[in-house]
């Protein structure tokens, strides 16, 4: 991913800037952009057609009005809504929820609150779909050696395992070696996908009657609740729809709509209706429609190729996990975690070590639990299905406010969109009991983890601000009865820039003593992507011996202060970090019956604040130079 993010982050080529990367882009987008949504074949179709004939609802009509579904589906919620849509919605060139969060809340005042919860709720249900991604995707790839012998069955989990183990090893070297591989491979996949559908179109040419968008309505109208139960198992089809909006900033908006347009989508079609038409005429191949598109000699190759493109829709729902927690993590919304940089050269190329290791526990055990694709198929769609109808509740807004479009034309283009996902996932919640307990489980330990520490954050930060002073006022102080100067230089790191730090009234407190030049470093996180080299520093003097500095990142970045140092050179201040101490708070955070939160809720807050990494770690503050200043706060 981030090796093409180098060419041209959040490019629009529709200007005719840097053409020549264009196609470049384009591949690199099919190779991360379409793997998840590439590998649906595997089990989309399959999965509507055997639950509808499982309800007495099979037959060549359910195969048509099935294919219908699935075909709209993708003109409507994807081509429409994703790639003609939302990917205008950017924010300076990026995508995801929390850029449409960030785009409704910086217009909707009023309506922040439910934004920004609408976001988290959003980005909760995105970690339900990477725990499953990888298990069901794998499982159906590897299920592809039955047809070769069924004694292969019983090795199908232990290859699977076998294979996300390696998945998740690797993550800690980086993608970028990798990656440069998946754009030709996932090309190579949607070609043998396009292919097997088109030699089969020939067995039933009335496959075709599925363009028309009433059978799809009959089908649903005339078998009521097993329709319903199958439009579940026919959004299968649009899993992974959501990371066209997501990669907008790493390949731009015209190599993903072109990708999608070009390639994509004709494969995807032919050959879903390349299954369609093998169905009609051998109704036994729905055991595994795909596979059976091919001949024999063909089988044990697909499945390695099914396989690597698995993988490569498992390694992008990874990265976009730990891209996901860096922007929660920049944006206040969970606590600090380790993050590596595995590149020197690209900022998006990024390993957090704690992420990592929870998704492959959760991955193997939701593998081994469920042994199936099949039993994985009903978890798999509700956590999407969410994710899409928050994002067009949250675009509504964003085309009403941001784009200035009076709210009739707003809703007129918004509310029947939302209408069909709150269809699908209506359907979607039918499978509860069957598996989709899994990402609402999932969803939910995280919503309450995010709103546990932004309650907690705001309660400590006010219990904070009674310790603190105006910084004003302490200058004065200091002029009034001037404390024992000491050589060097103190940075002293605070959220608030106007405050005096806390561990600076400690350090006088106790030591009774200042530096001979005293820096008040705050680190903010804006509501854009990205800041420019030019607006991230502010430096002002503020009296005697005392300068403010303001650090200004966007939520795709991470802070560094060896860098805020260089950056500071730049504004004529320079520091000698040889000659520096860096003065930090460590807080020892204690319940009180004070609390405005309920007992379990200040002990789960208090726990997330002891999972935190360590200040000095993220923020990449030379150790040895490192003061730390314990206070005890009541939260």
């Amino acid at each position: 991913m981030a090796q093409f993010a180098a060419a041209a982050p959040g490019a629009d080529f529709g200007q005719g800037t840097q053409h020549k990367h264009f196609w470049a882009l384009t591949l690199g987008s099919i190779g991360v952009v379409y793997g998840d949504i590439g590998t649906s074949p595997l089990y989309a179709l399959k999965e509507a057609v055997k639950a509808a004939t499982s309800n007495g609802a099979g037959g060549p009509e359910a195969v048509l009005g099935i294919l219908s579904l699935i075909s709209w589906t993708l003109f409507l919620i994807v081509t429409l809504k994703y790639v003609l849509i939302l990917l205008n919605a950017d924010n300076k060139g990026e995508g995801g929820t929390f850029a449409l969060m960030a785009l409704g809340q910086s217009v909707a005042k009023r309506s922040a609150p439910l934004i920004l919860a609408l976001g988290v709720a959003g980005a909760s249900f995105f970690y339900g779909d990477a725990v499953i991604t990888p298990a069901i995707t794998v499982l159906s790839a590897v299920e592809g050696l039955n047809l070769i012998t069924p004694q292969m069955q019983h090795v199908v989990l232990p290859i699977t395992l076998a294979i996300l183990a390696v998945l998740f090893s690797v993550q800690s070297h980086g993608t970028a070696k990798v990656a440069q591989f998946f754009g030709p491979i996932m090309l190579i996949w949607f070609l043998l996908l396009a292919v097997g559908g088109l030699i089969h179109l020939i067995d039933a040419p009335r496959v075709f009657m599925a363009l028309n968008p009433l059978l799809a309505i009959r089908f649903i109208l005339s078998h009521g609740m097993i329709g319903l139960i199958v439009m579940g198992l026919v959004f299968l089809s649009a899993t992974g729809a959501e990371a066209l909006y997501a990669d907008l900033g790493h390949f731009g908006r015209k190599p993903i709509q072109a990708a999608w347009l070009g390639v994509v989508l004709p494969s995807l079609l032919l050959n879903y209706f390349g299954q369609g038409a093998l169905v009609l005429s051998h109704p036994e191949a729905i055991e595994n429609p795909l596979y059976r598109l091919y001949p024999g000699w063909a089988l044990i190759p697909m499945v390695v190729m099914a396989t690597m493109a698995t993988v490569i829709a498992s390694q992008a729902v990874i990265t976009g996990a730990f891209s996901f927690t860096r922007q929660a993590i920049q944006l206040g919304l969970i606590p600090r975690l380790q993050i590596r940089h595995t590149s020197e050269s690209v900022a998006g190329q990024i390993f957090l070590p704690r992420v990592n290791q929870i998704l492959f526990v959760g991955v193997l055990l939701v593998t081994i639990a469920f042994r199936d694709s099949s039993n994985l198929a009903a978890a798999y769609g509700l956590s999407v299905t969410a994710t899409m109808v928050i994002d067009s509740l949250m675009a509504f807004f964003v085309v009403w406010r941001n784009w200035g479009w009076p709210v009739w034309k707003a809703a007129g283009m918004m509310v029947p969109l939302f209408l069909l996902e709150q269809t699908f996932l209506a359907a979607n919640l039918f499978k509860i009991p069957e598996g989709g307990w899994l990402p609402l489980s999932i969803a939910a330990m995280i919503g309450l983890s995010v709103f546990t520490w932004v309650r907690g954050a705001k309660s400590l930060a006010r219990a904070t601000r009674k310790d603190e002073a105006e910084l004003d006022w302490l200058l004065r102080k200091l002029d009034a009865k001037p404390p024992h100067r000491v050589p060097g230089t103190a940075v002293f790191l605070t959220a608030d820039p106007y405050s005096a730090p806390t561990s600076l009234l400690h350090n006088l407190k106790h030591n009774r003593v200042l530096h001979e030049r005293n820096i008040i470093l705050t680190i903010k996180t804006e509501d854009v992507p990205r800041v420019q080299r030019h607006e991230r520093i502010e430096v002002n003097k503020v009296a005697g011996s005392f300068i403010r500095v303001i650090a200004h990142y966007g939520y795709m970045e991470t802070p560094s202060v060896p860098k805020i140092i260089e950056h500071c050179r730049r504004k004529d201040l320079n520091i000698d970090v040889g000659a520096t101490s860096f003065f930090l708070s460590r807080r020892s955070l204690k319940t009180t019956l004070k609390s405005d939160m309920p007992r379990w809720q200040e002990r789960l807050f208090i726990w997330l604040a002891g999972r935190a990494e360590d200040a000095t770690e993220y923020f990449r503050i030379p150790s040895d130079r490192v003061v730390e200043v314990g206070t005890q706060v009541m939260v």
